[in-house]
C-alpha cells in the first residue's frame, strides 16, 4: 500500500513538472494536464480500495463477463466513426471530452480470466493443460484485435501476460518456449510491416543515424539524462521539457526524472519497481488460493516488466515501443488500469494466512479493517468439494450384513419345509456358519479349543 502511494504521489508531481510548459503553450494553463491526472489518481485510489474489498468469488464469477465486454470494446474501436487514431494506432474511443483505450481494459480482463481458468483446473484436480486451448484462443483473439489497431506496445504487454500465465501456471516448457518464439516472430513481422515501427528499429540499430530525424527523441532523452548528472538540476528545473523532448510527460517522463533528480533519483524509481516485484512475488508464494497466487504473480510481472521496458528504451537499451511508465506517466486509462492491478495484488496480500491471523488479533489497527473491510476466504479444498461433490456408493455395514444373512436363512428354511426336509439343510448350514473354523476331526477341534482367545 505504501509503495503504491509513493508511486502515485511521485507520478503526479512529475507530471506537473514535465507538462507545465507544454500545457501552457498549447492549452493555455500550466495545470491543464496536471489536474486531470490528479483526478484520475484519486479515482484510481478509490478503485484500489474497492478491488481490495471485493469478495474473491465475485472476481472469479465476473471473469468471463469481463472478457466478453473487452471483446465488444475491441471490436467497436475498429469501427470507423467510433474508434479514433492517435499516434498511428486506432486504439482510442472518445465520448465527449472523455477518452479511453479498450486495450487497457482487455489487459485487466485477460489477467483475471486466465488466472481463473488455471485456478479452476487446480481446484478440480485436473491437468492444467486441459485449459490451455481456451486460454490460447482467448489470448490470440485479444492479440489479433490489438494488432489490427497497430498498437505494438499493448501487443508486447499482452505477450508478457500470456508468458507469465504459462510460466506460473506450470505448463510444459516446450509450450512456453514455442509461445516465446512465436511471439518474437510475430513482433518482428508486425514491426517490419508497419512503416513507423520499422523506423524505430532502424533508429535503435543506428543510434548515430539522423539525430534530427529518426533518432531525435532518443537523442534528446540521452541529453536530458546526461544533463542531470548524479544529483540532478532540481525539481522543476528541466531544460528538455521546453519543447526539446517530445512526450516528456508521457513515454519519456523517466528522462525528465533523471534530469531533475539525477542518477540517484532515477535509481530510486528503479528501486521502487524492484520492491514491487519482490513484494508481489512474495505475496504469490504466501497465497494458498491458486487464483490469488496466479493473479498476484501475473499482475506483478506485467507491471514491473512494463516499467523496465519503458526505462530500457529511454536509456537506449531497447527500441521505442510506446509503453508508459506505470503510475508515473500521464494517462487516465493507464492510471486506472494500473491501480486496479495494484489493487488485485493487495487483494491477494490481504487474504494471506498470516494477514488473516493478524487481522483477527487485538494488535491490528482498526483503521485497516474500516478501509478494506474483513476478508471472507473460502479454501480451495472446500470450494472444490462443493463444486464436484461426487456421490459415494453406500457401503454395507455389519448390521446390514446380518439382516441380509437372516433373510437368506429364512428363505432357505421356507424352501426346506416345502421340500419336506423341515429346514434340516438350513440348520446344518447355520451350524457350519457358526463354526467356520471347526473340523470334523475331534482332535483338531480339541486343539482349536486349547488355544487362548485373542482380544
Amino acid at each position: 500500500m505504501w509503495t503504491t502511494l509513493i508511486l502515485v504521489v511521485f507520478g503526479v508531481m512529475m507530471v506537473l513538472s514535465s507538462s507545465s510548459v507544454e500545457s501552457l503553450l498549447n492549452l493555455g494553463s500550466p495545470y491543464a494536464r496536471f489536474l486531470p491526472q490528479l483526478v484520475y489518481s484519486l479515482a484510481g485510489l478509490l478503485l484500489f480500495v474497492i478491488v481490495v474489498r471485493l469478495p474473491t468469488s465475485l472476481l472469479r464469477r465476473a471473469a468471463p463477463w469481463m472478457m466478453g465486454a473487452s471483446f465488444v470494446l475491441l471490436i467497436l474501436v475498429l469501427i470507423p466513426g467510433i474508434g479514433s487514431e492517435v499516434y498511428g494506432a486506432q486504439s482510442w474511443i472518445f465520448i465527449g471530452s472523455v477518452s479511453f483505450q479498450p486495450s487497457e481494459i482487455a489487459k485487466v480482463a485477460l489477467v483475471v480470466w486466465t488466472s481463473h481458468m488455471v485456478a479452476t483446473a487446480v481446484d478440480h484436480h485436473v491437468d492444467v493443460h486441459r485449459v490451455l486451448r481456451p486460454i490460447g484462443l482467448g489470448s490470440v483473439a485479444v492479440l489479433a484485435f490489438v494488432v489490427l489497431q497497430r498498437d505494438l506496445g499493448t501487443a508486447v504487454t499482452i505477450a508478457i501476460i500470456v508468458m507469465a500465465v504459462l510460466w506460473f501456471g506450470q505448463f510444459r516448457t516446450q509450450i512456453f518456449v514455442a509461445m516465446v518464439a512465436g511471439g518474437a516472430a510475430g513482433v518482428a513481422i508486425f514491426t517490419v510491416t508497419v512503416g513507423y515501427r520499422s523506423d524505430r528499429i532502424r533508429a535503435f540499430l543506428n543510434p548515430d543515424l539522423d539525430p534530427q530525424g529518426l533518432n531525435y527523441q532518443a537523442t534528446q532523452a540521452k541529453y536530458a539524462l546526461a544533463n542531470g548528472g548524479m544529483f540532478g538540476k532540481g525539481l522543476g528545473q528541466s531544460d528538455s521539457k521546453w519543447s526539446y523532448l517530445p512526450q516528456a510527460y508521457n513515454d519519456f517522463i523517466f528522462a525528465v526524472v533523471g534530469e531533475e533528480l539525477g542518477f540517484f533519483g532515477a535509481l530510486a524509481v528503479i528501486a521502487l519497481f524492484a520492491i514491487v516485484l519482490w513484494i508481489g512475488l512474495r505475496i504469490a508464494l504466501r497465497s494458498t488460493d491458486p487464483f490469488l497466487r496466479m493473479l498476484s504473480a501475473v499482475a506483478t510481472v506485467w507491471i514491473t516488466l512494463q516499467a523496465f521496458i519503458n526505462i530500457g528504451y529511454v536509456v537506449g537499451m531497447l527500441p521505442v515501443t510506446g509503453l508508459q511508465l506505470p503510475l508515473i506517466s500521464a494517462g487516465g486509462t493507464s492510471m486506472l488500469t494500473t491501480m486496479v492491478m495494484f489493487g488485485l495484488i493487495a487483494h491477494a496480500a490481504y487474504r494471506e494466512p498470516e494477514a488473516l491471523v493478524s487481522l483477527g488479533s487485538d494488535t491490528s489497527p482498526p483503521v485497516v479493517s474500516r478501509i478494506f473491510g474483513h476478508p471472507r476466504v473460502t479454501s480451495s479444498s472446500n470450494r472444490a468439494s462443493r463444486v464436484r461433490a461426487p456421490r459415494k456408493r453406500p457401503q454395507k455395514t455389519a448390521s446390514s450384513a446380518r439382516v441380509t444373512t437372516t433373510t437368506a436363512t429364512r428363505a432357505e428354511r421356507v424352501r426346506g419345509r416345502a421340500d419336506g426336509t423341515r429346514g434340516r439343510t438350513s440348520r446344518e448350514k447355520r451350524t457350519r456358519d457358526r463354526q467356520p473354523h471347526a473340523s470334523r476331526d475331534r482332535s483338531s477341534v480339541q486343539r482349536t479349543a486349547r488355544q487362548p482367545r485373542k482380544r
